[in-house]
């Protein structure tokens, strides 16, 4: 049989390391030799002894679920193996994070994580309610981080001098060091009239960058778990 299918780019091989690794720009592959925590419901292949438990979040992740409809549903990845995990052909980014680092991730976006590295929901300070309830998951420690978005993100550069607005559905997340508010941007004349659509920001100030999908988020069918 031949084909372009079976070129080697799209042809899965053996890793040569543990951890993570890209796939291509839609996957992510993870080489398993222990534990490693990846989104509910976005493994697509595998292959060796692995196992797959679902993963709590605790009694303060699953109230603030339950308050915002959003969240990260986990489940553990045991043994030793390989697997494959993506999500509605997303595009798929790898990010090392060190010692010292913090990186404030929108769940929608989080994909895969090495178990070392420590996550924590918090409530976006500023956001308020008429956020949208911004919930986001802020990793620490030290390892690898697999996140999608649609499309290809937008990184802005944030500096004291120049704060960034972003669009509270269309934000992905931010590094440590940067503080949030919620923005208006519409006057209240404008508001009476029907509106902009683009009443209310998320105002980043300090030194650091803002991860930007290139669409807002669309309205999706509550997951059950």
């Amino acid at each position: 049989m031949k084909s372009d299918l079976f070129s080697s780019e799209n042809m899965a091989q053996p890793a040569t390391e543990a951890g993570m690794t890209l796939q291509n720009a839609k996957s992510i592959k993870y080489a398993v030799n222990g534990e490693m925590l990846a989104r509910q419901g976005a493994m697509i292949a595998y292959r060796g002894n692995l196992q797959f438990e679902r993963r709590g979040q605790g009694i303060g992740g699953m109230l603030k679920r339950a308050v915002t409809g959003e969240g990260l549903p986990l489940m553990a990845v045991k043994g030793q193996g390989e697997a494959w995990f993506a999500h509605e052909a997303q595009n798929c980014f790898v990010v090392d994070i060190e010692q010292g680092d913090v990186l404030t991730v929108n769940g929608r976006n989080v994909l895969c994580f090495d178990a070392s590295l420590a996550y924590e929901i918090k409530t976006v300070k500023g956001s308020g309610i008429a956020g949208g309830g911004l919930f986001n998951s802020v990793f620490t420690g030290w390892g690898r981080l697999g996140l999608v978005c649609e499309g290809n993100p937008l990184v802005i550069p944030v500096t004291a001098q120049q704060p960034v607005y972003v669009d509270t559905d269309a934000v992905v997340g931010w590094t440590a060091n940067l503080s949030t508010s919620l923005h208006r941007s519409q006057s209240i004349g404008s508001m009476i009239r029907g509106g902009s659509g683009e009443a209310v920001q998320l105002m980043l100030q300090g030194e650091g960058y803002v991860i930007v999908r290139p669409s807002e988020a669309t309205p999706k069918k509550a997951e059950q778990h």
